[in-house]
Order: C-alpha cells, then sequence, then structure tokens
C-alpha cells in the first residue's frame, strides 16, 4: 500500500475542459489515496524451491521501485508524470513498466491499482493497456 497525492490536470485542456474531465479532482490543491499494488508474476515453478518467484525478492523490489519512490509524494512532481496525467490508470502503466524492467525471475503478467475500495485499475502483459473496473 502506498499513500499519494495528485491533481488531475492537463495543460492541453482548459480550464473549462479540464473541471469537465477531472471534476472534484481537477482541485487546484489536490487530493489523496490510499492505494493497494497487487503484482502478479507468472512462470515456471522450480522444482528445487518449489517457487516461481521468491516472496521476499519480489516485495523488496516493489518496495524499492514503487513503495519508496511514490509513498507521501505528489504524483505531479515525479519526472515519471511530467509528460502525462498522473491518472491511477497512468500510475498502474507506469508501476507496470518500472517493475516488468526490473524483475529478474518469473514474468510480470499483471499490475493492479486500486485507488478507492469501488474502482481499480489493472495492466497487463502490454503497459499501455490498462483495464478499469468500478463499482
Amino acid at each position: 500500500m502506498l499513500s499519494a497525492s495528485h491533481r488531475l490536470h492537463s495543460d492541453s485542456l482548459t480550464p473549462e475542459e479540464n473541471r469537465a474531465a477531472y471534476g472534484k479532482c481537477n482541485n487546484p490543491h489536490g487530493h489523496g489515496h490510499n492505494y493497494t499494488i497487487e503484482v502478479l508474476v507468472g512462470g515456471e515453478v522450480k522444482q528445487a524451491t518449489g517457487m516461481v518467484i521468491n516472496l521476499a525478492d519480489l516485495d523488496e523490489t516493489v518496495r524499492a521501485l514503487v513503495i519508496d519512490r511514490f509513498d507521501h509524494t505528489n504524483l505531479n512532481l515525479d519526472p515519471l508524470f511530467a509528460s502525462v496525467v498522473p491518472t491511477t490508470e497512468n500510475l498502474c502503466s507506469i508501476v507496470f513498466g518500472l517493475l516488468k524492467e526490473n524483475l529478474r525471475a518469473g514474468k510480470l503478467a499483471s499490475v493492479r491499482v486500486e485507488e478507492t475500495e469501488n474502482n481499480f485499475f489493472q495492466c497487463f502483459d502490454a503497459p499501455s493497456i490498462a483495464g478499469a473496473i468500478a463499482a
């Protein structure tokens, strides 16, 4: 889990278009979420260990690349969001990319980022493909 703030705002939209697109999430002061990050790794189960990936190694990788970077930050200020709106869809895609490039074992199958109890976003094998579920 990580806590971060953001403001949904696109410089390519007018103030009116930003308000229409993002509603209260366009608040100039931003707002925050307690995001839950789920990582699914696939691959062959190693006979010697009975594991696809050592969970301690996976936890360390997620902590080092994602939690330490984004926890208690303003996503708008992170260089990875310099040219994209810090929506949860984009956060999910960025997290997917960071992990896919840096996993030493297993194959990253998906990343799921839960923004609230009512919605989450999930990226699969291609970080530019995002899916969303809202309750």
